[in-house]
């Protein structure tokens, strides 16, 4: 190992330090955790921070995905297999189920359902009583998450109000809160996306295939890359091909978009990665593309 590896592992090893020491005091702190894992790779490796945090007990708490019914086959299997095969409790939130109730409108077939999954996480959080939610987001992803503390405070209602959030000077984080409110809990907030991927090539991490380049049919919509499925389908001109692709991040099918690339191993993604001028949100997500304050606008209803 080069000086420069030695120097990124211990890098990454005192995040791993932080992110741990955040894990444990939200514990210490707060009566009933949950952590949300969408299958992506900051909660994969959010998952495998709160299983140091507590081996070789179990996790104190269990973890929770909010499904939005347009997934990709591959993430889906993998959450399965990753959380019930290590024994975790796995709740599943569904916005389908929301629909089905009157809780949220249905958007259509072909329509995003991202912004219905803010209604069923809050239902969701509210029908367990759990006052504190880990979730995976960095600082960097894009500007409204640059807002949050580690610490993110929400009222009653689970709405945030990025003017109301506490200091934490010196990394100390203080958890007391009224009856009804909650707290999401960022510890990967001093990440970057390069962080996250060379902790999974550190630790060996297991991810859903489809961050790695395959062969896949996919068409062009406002420069996005989409893949064919029922959700979505060509039209108005637009063209179908298969390609090889990769995701940078996982979510609904239907304005989750793939880049171009033939790096079919971690070495290949770190490389690209490393060479990369715009965040995977403002490369392949439509909706957070659509407007700058759109992940904002989410996150004051209530979304994580």
């Amino acid at each position: 190992m080069t000086v420069t590896e030695e120097r990124r592992v211990d890098e990454l090893r005192l995040l791993e330090a932080e992110a741990v020491h955040i894990i444990r005091e939200v514990v210490a702190e707060l009566e009933r955790p949950v952590l949300l894992f969408s299958a992506g790779k900051d909660s994969i490796v959010l998952l495998r921070l709160a299983e140091k945090a507590f081996r070789p007990l179990p996790l104190p708490f269990p973890v929770l995905h909010v499904d939005t019914g347009h997934n990709f086959d591959e993430v889906i299997e993998f959450r399965d297999r990753r959380v019930t095969g290590e024994g975790h409790k796995l709740i599943v939130a569904s916005v389908q189920e929301s629909i089905d109730k009157g809780r949220v409108p249905d958007p259509g077939p072909g329509a995003s359902r991202n912004r219905a999954q803010t209604r069923t996480l809050l239902d969701a959080l509210e029908a367990d009583g759990f006052d504190a939610a880990f979730g995976g987001a960095r600082r960097d992803e894009e500007r409204a998450r640059a807002k949050e503390r580690i610490l993110s405070f929400r009222d009653e209602f689970g709405q945030w109000d990025p003017r109301a959030q506490r200091p934490e000077p010196w990394s100390l984080y203080n958890g007391r809160i009224k009856k009804g409110e909650q707290v999401r809990v960022f510890p990967l907030s001093n990440w970057t996306e390069l962080d996250v991927w060379r902790y999974i090539e550190l630790e060996d991490l297991e991810i859903p295939s489809i961050y790695y380049a395959h062969e896949r049919d996919v068409f062009e919509r406002d420069g996005i890359l989409l893949a064919v499925s029922e959700y979505a389908t060509p039209h108005n001109g637009e063209t179908a091909a298969t390609e090889w692709v990769r995701y940078r991040t996982v979510g609904d099918l239907t304005i989750t978009g793939a880049v171009r690339s033939r790096a079919t191993d971690i070495a290949g993604v770190i490389t690209e990665i490393s060479a990369a001028t715009v965040s995977e949100r403002g490369e392949t997500r439509a909706d957070d593309r659509t407007s700058a304050a759109a992940m904002e606008d989410r996150k004051r209803e209530g979304y994580f």
